[in-house]
């Protein structure tokens, strides 16, 4: 893949603290944060807390690789976390603001990578731009 480097992020959450806000807030908190296709994949797994963790923690991630954060510029919802369908790689469609903001800096691929373990799940991303 051609481009240089526009900006890298990293994440890393408490798995416990991502199920307290879930046992909290329940579906509030996964409207607010997650699209539908994203908690269609979490909720189907034993311990979902773990893989809405990675999911929040890519999301985090590709905002820092912005270098905005999650807030005006990106929210939760202008990013869906994906998984390839053959191979199982988490990739990311930028959606909304987002897709606007990778637009304006010509940013042409967001590659990102997750793990969980029982107590912490962490992400990384990489925002490439064209030539």
């Amino acid at each position: 893949m051609n481009g240089r480097v526009l900006g890298t992020g990293i994440d890393l959450v408490e798995n416990e603290r991502m199920k307290a806000s879930l046992d909290r807030w329940d579906q509030a908190f996964k409207d607010r944060v997650f699209l539908p296709g994203e908690q269609q994949y979490c909720d189907s797994k034993a311990f979902p807390h773990h893989h809405y963790a990675a999911r929040f923690a890519v999301k985090e991630a590709v905002s820092k690789a912005f270098g905005t954060g999650i807030g005006p510029r990106i929210n939760w919802l202008d990013m869906e976390v994906m998984r390839h369908p053959e191979t199982g790689a988490p990739s990311v469609r930028l959606i909304g603001k987002a897709e606007q903001l990778a637009n304006e800096h010509g940013a042409d691929a967001v590659l990102t990578s997750l793990s969980h373990t029982q107590h912490y799940s962490v992400a990384t991303a990489l925002v490439l731009a064209r030539g």
